[in-house]
């Protein structure tokens, strides 16, 4: 019984030790000041290739010519 009760106390302040591990970075950054950061809007202009072109939510084009060239790797030459 007594050995039991020992094993609980240690098991649970193994836990507690963990829990409390876990939580200190992120209380670590809510204490950190914080910096004001300026994001910019990327950069989109360039994005309308076979490749990104998604009507289906899959760029369907780069997709089939990608499938497409699978046979020549597979298979030796």
């Amino acid at each position: 019984m007594k050995k039991t009760l020992v094993r609980a106390v240690t098991g649970a302040a193994l836990a507690g030790l963990v829990v409390l591990g876990s939580a200190a970075p992120a209380l670590a950054a809510q204490a950190a000041p914080r910096d004001v950061v300026v994001v910019d809007e990327p950069d989109t202009g360039d994005l309308n290739n076979i490749w990104t072109f998604a009507p289906l939510g899959v760029p369907v084009l780069g997709l089939i010519q990608s499938l497409n060239g699978v046979p020549g790797r597979l298979l030796p030459s």
